[in-house]
């Protein structure tokens, strides 16, 4: 295996190659006017109580969008915390556990009767686990809310009408994806969505192969949902680069005193990494592009693997046939 391959195999090789990648010279996609704002349009974010997710909420409520904060955790008073930093009032918050398939199916009910219909939806939430766990359905829980819970996610709301379409009006998808993705040599067809054991040595491999899967189904959501002729729905994906959030809170405690030093010091805030999902929600620049992928905030070209309609195609056709058991119906 090539040293590019290996450069997110270990906590350490990713925390370095992260902190290298904040000092390289990147060409600027572009910058938000004062004219840009959110005004009439609603966003929802998963994972919004904590990190990246939290400072995307503030931002996009102080560009006057109607949020709505989907988490696990802390409701009411990170909502209360939003409004504060904003000042704005249009923040709600709605309980969602991206490892359980009925909450989610709940909030896709929510969004739909209660909520109205949404703008912009932002997918966020991530996790890294200290080892592997099973959820109630069977799958292994990083699996789930790294990959599985998004494809759930997104296309019941989808097939629930819950996004604003017609008119001119075309709903944009976000994925915060990772350029972790690029480094997994091959998917992993013949035992896709099977449990496996592991430990917190294999946590950073595992976590960049279902950036991988996220990213491939971003773009064949992308090619599903549009034509050459017209774009129905924008989808893009980002790498905000190294973030000193609270993601590897499951690592050993020997470890988290010195990598939150190293986060602290090296890697971007929130608010600074919050920039390229603002950007990808807001900007009139993108209006009608069908796919866009940046990395902290310049363009850059997916992995070829992600961008590939045959693996496309495969990994949907082997997630409706995972989900197939019911247990979302």
């Amino acid at each position: 295996m090539s040293t590019k391959q290996r450069k997110y195999d270990s906590p350490l090789q990713a925390t370095i190659t992260g902190v290298l990648g904040l000092f390289k010279k990147h060409e600027r996609v572009g910058v938000l006017s004062d004219q840009e704002t959110l005004e009439g349009k609603r966003v929802l974010i998963t994972g919004a109580s904590s990190g990246l997710g939290f400072a995307v909420a503030k931002k996009v409520a102080v560009l006057g969008a109607d949020v709505i904060m989907a988490v696990r955790s802390g409701i009411p008073h990170k909502g209360e915390e939003v409004r504060k930093a904003s000042g704005s009032s249009k923040v709600k918050m709605l309980p969602v556990d991206l490892a359980n398939f009925d909450t989610i199916k709940n909030l896709i009910s929510t969004i739909k009767n209660d909520i109205g219909k949404i703008d912009v939806l932002i997918c966020n939430a991530a996790i890294v686990v200290n080892e592997a766990r099973k959820t109630n359905a069977g799958f292994d829980e990083m699996f789930t809310v790294n990959y599985l819970s998004k494809f759930v996610l997104v296309n019941g709301l989808i097939d629930e009408h819950c996004f604003r379409t017609g008119h001119s009006n075309i709903p944009r998808i976000i994925f915060v994806s990772s350029e972790s993705h690029r480094n997994p040599s091959v998917f992993e067809w013949d035992t896709f969505g099977q449990f496996k054991e592991h430990g917190m040595s294999k946590t950073v491999e595992r976590y960049g192969y279902y950036k991988l899967l996220l990213t491939t189904f971003s773009q064949e959501l992308a090619r599903r949902l549009n034509d050459q002729a017209k774009t129905t729905y924008s989808i893009f994906a980002l790498c905000p680069g190294p973030v000193n959030s609270n993601i590897a809170r499951e690592a050993p405690k020997w470890v988290q005193h010195p990598m939150k030093m190293v986060f602290k010091i090296f890697f971007s805030s929130p608010e600074k990494a919050a920039e390229p999902v603002v950007y990808l929600a807001t900007a009139k620049a993108l209006e009608g592009k069908a796919t866009d992928y940046l990395f902290l905030m310049s363009r850059k070209e997916m992995d070829q693997k992600a961008t590939d309609p045959e693996n496309g195609k495969k990994l949907w056709e082997l997630t409706e046939k995972l989900l197939e058991n019911g247990l979302i119906n």
